[in-house]
């Protein structure tokens, strides 16, 4: 008997290869010790816009075979399928995993409408279960702040201090406050001896709006730092309320740590894991666990910076800036009380404060492993994603043949990319539209071939194999719109008449059109809410470290 099968509830579907769990089942097994992952198909802008479970992650139908297999790595692991609550979408998700391999699918009857009228809470936003640990995590610990007028106001002063941004380094070049030095959050324990010229300088973390302020702020807290700690209360968004100017650009490179330095970093390690149980795996232990694979999912994730990741990481193991993978848990780990191995540099500052957090977020059983490049077989490069199901074999067209067959009016180009991205830049005249919403909307195109392209051509090939049924003339760009900009052709901006609403995924409050104030205001309100809804729901696993 799989592990959901005892919980399973009569619900009418229509696939009966496929059983329905009532939202009374689902909090039950969310209770339980067991493996389970919650997966919300839906596109992840509906998915933010209109609500959903806490505990589900973004696995949007047309996205399935290429997230699927870092999401859910183990295909026994038992899977609840959920939608807005008329099921179309559910079903036609959970045959899809079925089809390509999972063999413990069940369907949420009512989808998310069944949870919120069983009594469970709906979440809007994106990230939320990481957004609302991070309030979780000011209020359990009184994470200090200052406003961003004090902040200024000490900077314009010339005190003793050092703004550290918390956020991406490709997010810190878009914009940051002017003076700030890039440490995405994983890294401030392990780098932020170099950057204070003595134990009394204050150190302020801040991001765009206010969870890796907190987070960042309470690392360096919780990592024993003597200098005073405190979060830029309500971060960049803040500090645009009041006026303030932003740079961008990559500013003043942070050093690696020098000796003395690295001696206190090393210091935190010890010290985090007597307070938070952290568990280390040695090689024999790492072994183990890649045989049991069967038994237990497992993520392997290296939480190094990209430029380490790449120089020489574990095979099958993903990328996961520490920082990020608290940030946005559910963009890498799909099944809840899994096995999570976090991989560092043998210092292991980095995996020790990331292991810290997912403990207290308590999503899985956490273990660090130390990288040994000597001892153990490494990649080089950058990831490599595993894609499911056999690759479709479909006409192609070249960039250069895709430009002359676009100059004749010849053909009706659809991009699969996501709509921010579309907005970027796409192939000129291509139309914006959704894999999972196809064919919908395309008897209102004119009766020309249709060329399918993404970012790098994958989506686009698997949303031309739907389409085959339809009968009309299918291709895809070669290389996709990558291949596009190597040949050095234009792009076009903006929105070219898409054919599916732009609601694909959420957008943050900067990438809002329209009154940004607002818009950040509205965003400030809603996270600062998020510790006032978890209050009453009961699928809350967060845990508090005295």
């Amino acid at each position: 008997m799989t592990a959901t099968a005892a919980l399973k509830t009569v619900a009418a579907t229509a696939d009966e290869s496929i059983p329905a769990l009532s939202a009374e089942a689902l909090r039950a097994l969310l209770a339980a010790p067991g493996e389970l992952a919650v997966v919300d198909v839906r596109e992840e802008g509906v998915r933010a816009r209109d609500g959903h479970i806490l505990q589900s992650v973004p696995l949007p139908l047309g996205q399935i075979e290429l997230r699927a297999a870092s999401l859910l790595p183990r295909f026994g692991a038992p899977v609840v399928v959920s939608d807005a609550g008329d099921g179309d979408l559910a079903l036609r998700a959970a045959r899809r995993l079925q089809a390509l391999g999972y063999t413990d699918v069940a369907l949420l009857a009512g989808g998310v409408a069944g949870w919120a009228a069983a009594g469970g809470t709906l979440y809007t936003g994106s990230n939320v279960l990481s957004k609302a640990f991070g309030e979780f995590v000011e209020h359990a610990y009184g994470t200090p702040r200052l406003s961003a007028r004090e902040v200024k106001t000490r900077l314009d002063r010339g005190d003793d201090l050092v703004v550290l941004d918390g956020r991406t380094l490709q997010e810190f070049e878009n914009f940051h406050i002017p003076g700030a030095r890039a440490v995405p959050n994983a890294e401030l324990p392990y780098r932020v001896h170099d950057l204070v010229r003595s134990e009394e300088t204050l150190v302020v973390v801040n991001c765009a709006g206010r969870t890796r302020s907190i987070i960042g702020a309470q690392a360096l807290i919780n990592a024993g730092i003597a200098n005073p700690v405190v979060a830029l209360e309500n971060g960049t968004m803040a500090w645009l309320f009041e006026g303030l100017a932003l740079d961008a650009g990559a500013g003043e490179a942070v050093p690696d740590p020098q000796p003395e330095s690295l001696e206190k970093a090393r210091a935190t390690v010890s010290r985090l894991t007597r307070r938070f149980g952290i568990r280390t795996l040695d090689a024999e232990g790492l072994a183990r666990f890649r045989a049991e694979r069967g038994e237990r999912t497992l993520y392997l994730l290296d939480v190094r910076t990209r430029a380490e990741y790449e120089a020489g990481h574990l095979p099958r193991s993903l990328w996961a800036e520490g920082g990020q993978l608290v940030q946005a848990t559910d963009r890498w780990i799909g099944t809840r009380n899994a096995r999570i191995v976090l991989l560092d540099d043998e210092d292991g500052v980095r995996a020790a404060i990331t292991a810290s957090w997912l403990i207290q977020l308590g999503v899985g059983d956490v273990y660090v492993h130390s990288i040994y490049p000597a001892a153990e077989t490494l990649e080089r490069g950058p990831e490599r994603p595993v894609v499911l199901g056999a690759a479709p074999a479909l006409s192609a067209i070249s960039a250069a043949d895709l430009a002359r067959q676009i100059a004749a009016d010849a053909v009706v180009v659809l991009d699969l990319d996501d709509s921010l991205a579309h907005a970027r830049g796409h192939v000129p005249g291509a139309r914006f539209a959704v894999r999972a919403r196809l064919p919908a909307g395309l008897e209102t195109l004119p009766q020309r071939p249709l060329v399918l392209t993404s970012a790098d051509g994958r989506l686009a090939a698997f949303a031309a194999a739907d389409l085959a049924a339809t009968g009309r003339p299918v291709s895809v760009l070669e290389g996709g719109t990558a291949a596009w900009i190597a040949a050095g052709l234009p792009l076009e901006t903006g929105e070219s008449a898409p054919l599916h609403a732009a609601d694909d995924i959420w957008r943050s409050p900067y990438q809002e059109a329209g009154d940004r104030h607002a818009a950040f205001q509205r965003y400030l309100d809603w996270e600062i809410a998020l510790i006032h809804q978890i209050e009453h729901d009961d699928t809350v696993s967060f845990k508090v470290y005295p």
